[in-house]
C-alpha cells in the first residue's frame, strides 16, 4: 500500500471525488468539471426517459447511463433488461465519443440485443425498434475493423490521434421516444 488516501462518500464507501468531464472521464483534482448524476435516485419511467434524453442531447451519454442504471436497479424485474440495454447503449456512445471504437461498438450491439424483447411493445413510449437500428448503425460506423457501415464509410466520425473513429456524442444522441425530442 502506498499510503494514499481513498476518496469516500458520507457512508464510508470508496468514491472517486475527482471532477469529471461531459463524457465521464476523470479530470485532475481542482479542475472544473461537469456535475455528476446523483446515484440511487428512484424516478418514474417517464422521468427517467426525460432526464436521460436531456443528458444525451447535451452530449453527456455517460451521465445518461447512470440515470438508466438507477432505473435498472430500482425498477420492476420485468423491465430490467430494457433499462440495462439502454444503459449499455449510452455507455457504447460514451466509448465511441472517447475514441474507444471497439468497446463502443461492442456495447452498442450488446445494448441493442438486450432490448430486443421489448421491440413490439415500445414500453413507456420508448421507440425500441428505432434505438436498435440506431445502435447497430452507429456500431457499424465506428467498428475498428474498418468495415464501417454498409458502404464502409464512417460518416460523422472524426479520428483521434491514434486513428480511432471518434463521434460527437450530442450529434449522435438517439431519440428515446419516437418523434420526440427534449425541448420540442
Amino acid at each position: 500500500m502506498d499510503g494514499t488516501r481513498r476518496d469516500r462518500d458520507e457512508e464510508g464507501r470508496a468514491r472517486n471525488a475527482r471532477p469529471r468531464d461531459g463524457l465521464g472521464r476523470p479530470l485532475p483534482y481542482g479542475a472544473p468539471g461537469v456535475e455528476r448524476q446523483p446515484e440511487g435516485v428512484v424516478r418514474s419511467p417517464d422521468e427517467t426517459v426525460r432526464e436521460a434524453q436531456r443528458l444525451l442531447d447535451g452530449g453527456m451519454p455517460f451521465h445518461a447511463h447512470e440515470v438508466f442504471e438507477d432505473a435498472w436497479k430500482s425498477g420492476p424485474d420485468a423491465e430490467r433488461e430494457l433499462w440495462r440495454g439502454l444503459a449499455q447503449m449510452a455507455v457504447g456512445l460514451t466509448h465511441a465519443a472517447r475514441g474507444n471504437a471497439a468497446g463502443g461498438a461492442r456495447l452498442l450491439r450488446r445494448g441493442a440485443a438486450a432490448v430486443e424483447g421489448f421491440r413490439a411493445s415500445d414500453p413507456h413510449g420508448i421507440g425500441v425498434d428505432g434505438l436498435i437500428g440506431w445502435a447497430r448503425e452507429l456500431a457499424g460506423r465506428v467498428e475498428p475493423s474498418g468495415t464501417g457501415g454498409v458502404d464502409g464509410s464512417a460518416a460523422h466520425a472524426e479520428e483521434d490521434a491514434g486513428g480511432a473513429p471518434v463521434v460527437d456524442a450530442a450529434e449522435e444522441a438517439p431519440w428515446l421516444r419516437r418523434g420526440d425530442r427534449a425541448g420540442n
